[in-house]
């Protein structure tokens, strides 16, 4: 998709639009020490998140609720518009919507299979579900997303964990495939299934049927050959147009890895690929940045934040 623009100064990186205050990132200690300034400056520090950024690993099951004030009366029509949990009062002179998903998650896996931090829930998902969902159907003069390309869209997401974004984010696009490490499909297949019943063998057009879950390991990806990638996810049948990445940048080991798996999963001009990061330990999101703008072919953006909060960052990638 080409660049776009309108007469908001909105520059348009496939279904990714970019305010006129996005920066372009040419330099990532540069970019670290602006990111960790602002954090200061609005008096909150690293040390002080909350917590590892889980929201609760107590529960088995957690019932998550987004409320939407200032719903336009019609939002677009889309491909399952809502899942079962959804609830949208219908009369007329309403203007609030309240989204419920219901998530199991498997909090035994979290202390006792190393390296397992998907099992449970993190904030940043329900914080990043919440901000897409206000832009889409509510009121909103500014947006991540060009509305109007939105339910045209291949939709993949690194890192998936519990599932909540393609639960929560698939009524809105064409198609939406979340993908994760082996251990952690069941239990997005298991979520998906809670909130849409029948799934997957439900019929086509309807809620979820656009949501496929799929197993894709980063390490693996970045040891294969071109012909053993193309085995692991055929990017040729199943083009990428945004590629979702949320609170998934937490340890360094995994950065060379997960930079392969974007790098082959984006198709030059067409996919937008969009990372959202708690902003934790300074060093691995310096290393993260470094790695990527290294990569050659890569431009990279940091999208403004205000809505979700400066403890997290918004970088937009998009490979020319």
């Amino acid at each position: 998709m080409d660049d776009i623009q309108n007469e908001d100064e909105l520059i348009g990186k496939g279904p990714v639009l970019l305010s006129k205050d996005s920066v372009r990132v040419t330099d990532a200690d540069e970019e670290i020490f602006i990111l960790y300034s602002e954090l200061q400056i609005g008096g909150t520090a690293s040390t002080d998140f909350r917590g590892l950024g889980y929201l609760d690993s107590r529960k088995d099951l957690l019932e998550i609720k987004f409320e939407l004030k200032n719903v336009l009366q019609a939002p677009p029509t889309t491909p399952g518009n809502s899942n079962k949990k959804s609830k949208s009062r219908k009369t007329p002179k309403d203007t609030t919507k309240t989204i419920e998903i219901e998530l199991l998650q498997d909090k035994t896996a979290l202390r006792s299979r190393k390296g397992d931090t998907g099992s449970v829930l993190w904030k940043a998902s329900i914080d990043f579900a919440q901000l897409v969902l206000e832009q889409y159907y509510c009121s909103s003069n500014k947006s991540l997303f060009n509305r109007d390309l939105l339910n045209s869209l291949n939709v993949a997401e690194l890192g998936s964990g519990t599932g909540l974004l393609s639960i929560a984010l698939s009524p809105l696009v064409k198609r939406y495939t979340a993908t994760d490490i082996k251990p952690l499909i069941h239990l997005i297949e298991k979520n998906v299934a809670l909130n849409f019943p029948g799934w997957p063998n439900i019929p086509s057009g309807s809620k979820g049927a656009n949501i496929s879950v799929e197993e894709l390991d980063w390490i693996s990806i970045e040891s294969a050959s071109p012909s053993r990638r193309a085995k692991i996810y055929n990017t040729e049948d199943n083009p990428v147009d945004l590629l979702l990445v949320v609170d998934c940048i937490y340890h360094p080991s995994l950065i060379p890895p997960f930079l392969a798996t974007v790098d082959y999963l984006s198709t030059p001009g067409r996919t937008a690929v969009l990372v959202v990061s708690e902003l934790r330990a300074e060093d691995v999101m310096r290393d993260f940045l470094d790695k990527w703008l290294n990569i050659p072919g890569w431009e990279i953006w940091r999208i403004p934040n205000d809505d979700i909060g400066k403890h997290y960052a918004i970088f937009l990638g998009w490979k020319n």
